[in-house]
């Protein structure tokens, strides 16, 4: 936690912002310590989140603090010789957390100025009463991990390494050290070496994962959850099959039955309610996709346009209650007007209970390789030549591209240079290189989001989660796919116009799917601007295929290839 502003190299040149960390005790804790984070990065981010000591009284229950590095509050007062001042802070740091939640950290990777401060540390801890922790400052995990942590440092703050003025963390000891290691560099500190296993005995933190946390949706006066929805569902059923069927009811039954029994009621209602606001508003909705389009009961809600029963779609598919987990029903919208329905769907439950949602962008086998030749230097022409002998397939790394092409295998083994450059990229590839927003992932609480995981401010200024959607699903919180899809843009234009020409009111859900014309013309492979027809090895399919419906025959060819 920065207590301020920056990294550690500018927090030791500016007195206004200090670093601080931060540990949950209990689940109180941890709850705090998200709002704390939550706070540095929305309200009080300024090239780094920070935050000020009022957010720190507000939300000390359950934390345990300690005083960091040299670019600690306290170490810098040292530094400076300042010593009553950083007694000041600590004392004022204790107070804040309560006596025996905050440590005064020791601390020793070769720098001159740690072993004066530890000194000063210690006469600080006599006199106050403070105990005293051994702690390294951790910046990768094994010692070997030096060079290439000086590579990606280069590339945070767009460096190379041959450049005389840049950040480095010099001597190679910011790894995770063992006890001996620790016990070797503090032997006049046994106590503070103690203590580092105390506190982990207090941190005692339970994450609850795979519990649903739906939002309640609130239905009409005089309704459950579950009545509403058999409601809409019964009036959907005879809607789109009138007259229902008794087979047909016992499906519908059957369905509701399994969500009920699943806990996924509100989820539905939820689903529902945003895509009746869509279409109300004249927003074009998908048909739907995927397993959601076996349900009778989206079909029958309008979740999806696809009939589940003449197409022999099945439900298990999508819900099956031996293998229990959230349903996933992604919904397309208009590409121009989907943040109509996020916004509506803020409204309704609360800007602090919607927030999108975070993704990382890794360092890929092709990218790492530029990124790394990048920093060491190297000619663009040599790295971009090596770059392109990794094969261009979906989720290659580096160690199946060594096996798949044996020139590249070949220059590795022989040429040194292109052997430390891949090398130190293998060392490297995987990593997060930087966050954007997920196109489409919105995640929707039953309480504020901040409750349940920390958030962040992305580049345009909106909200997102700090954790990503896997994470956020383990959690149990629903999260959502609003996917902006611009072939429905074009129908919806394609509709206004053909509309206008003819004089006609077209409805892309009331035309003709059989029509022969149409179907010819997929046929012929010309399907430039055809949704999933678009691709060279689709076109050259519908060639082949020659199709004449789009109906049940399909299908049966499929199950038989199985």
């Amino acid at each position: 936690i920065l207590i301020g502003l920056v990294g550690s190299e500018m927090c030791i040149r500016d007195s206004r912002y200090y670093h601080l960390v931060l540990l949950a005790e209990n689940n109180t804790g941890y709850s705090n310590l998200m709002k704390i984070v939550s706070a540095g990065f929305i309200d009080g981010f300024y090239y780094k989140p920070r935050v000020d000591m009022e957010i720190l009284e507000k939300y000390h229950e359950g934390i345990i603090a300690l005083s960091a590095c040299l670019a600690g509050e306290v170490a810098r007062a040292m530094v400076r010789n300042q010593y009553e001042m950083g007694k000041e802070a600590a004392l004022r740091y204790e107070k804040i957390f309560g006596k025996g939640n905050f440590f005064l950290e020791l601390q020793d990777h070769g720098i001159s100025e740690q072993r004066m401060v530890n000194q000063q540390l210690m006469r600080l801890s006599a006199e106050t009463g403070i105990e005293l922790v051994a702690t390294n400052d951790i910046h990768y995990t094994y010692a070997e991990d030096a060079d290439s942590h000086d590579i990606l440092l280069c590339l945070q703050t767009g460096k190379k390494i041959t450049d005389e003025d840049r950040m480095r963390y010099e001597g190679g000891q910011y790894f995770v050290k063992s006890e001996a290691e620790m016990a070797s560099l503090f032997p006049y500190a046994p106590q503070a070496i103690e203590n580092t296993q105390k506190i982990a005995d207090r941190c005692n933190v339970e994450i609850e994962f795979g519990v649903t946390k739906l939002p309640k949706f609130d239905v009409p006066e005089g309704y459950t959850s579950w009545e509403y929805l058999n409601k809409l569902c019964y009036d959907g059923l005879e809607e789109r099959y009138h007259p229902a069927t008794d087979e047909l009811k016992a499906r519908l039954k059957y369905e509701l039955d399994t969500i009920k029994t699943m806990g996924y009621v509100d989820y539905f209602l939820i689903v529902w309610d945003f895509i009746n606001y869509a279409r109300t508003q004249g927003i074009k909705v998908g048909p739907g996709r995927g397993s959601a389009a076996g349900s009778i009961v989206s079909y029958c809600l309008g979740i999806t346009s696809i009939d589940p029963i003449k197409y022999q779609l099945l439900f298990e598919r999508f819900l099956n209650p031996e293998r229990v987990s959230m349903p996933d029903i992604d919904v397309d919208f208009c590409f121009e007007r989907r943040q109509e329905v996020i916004d509506y769907v803020g409204r309704k439950y609360g800007a602090d209970r919607v927030v999108q949602i975070v993704t990382f962008g890794t360092m890929a086998a092709r990218g790492v390789i530029r990124d790394v030749g990048r920093v060491m230097d190297l000619p663009y022409a040599f790295v971009d030549s090596i770059a392109k002998m990794v094969p261009t397939e979906l989720n290659i790394t580096l160690d199946k591209a060594l096996k798949m092409n044996p020139e590249f295998k070949k220059l590795y083994q022989e040429d040194e240079q292109v052997k430390e450059l891949i090398d130190m990229s293998r060392r490297l590839e995987g990593l997060p290189r930087h966050t954007s927003m997920h196109a489409a992932g919105v995640v929707i609480g039953q309480r504020a989001i901040e409750e349940f995981v920390p958030l962040s401010l992305g580049s345009d200024g909106s909200v997102t989660t700090q954790f990503t959607m896997t994470t956020l699903e383990e959690l149990g919180l629903l999260k959502m796919d609003f996917l902006g899809l611009r072939t429905l843009t074009v129908i919806q234009d394609a509709e206004r116009l053909a509309s206008i020409s003819s004089g006609k009111t077209i409805d892309i859900n009331k035309i003709d799917y059989d029509d022969k014309a149409v179907l010819a013309s997929i046929g012929t492979g010309k399907t430039d601007g055809v949704f999933q027809l678009e691709s060279a090895g689709m076109q050259s399919f519908m060639q082949e295929l020659k199709p004449d419906t789009l109906h049940i025959q399909l299908i049966q060819i499929h199950c038989s290839n199985l």
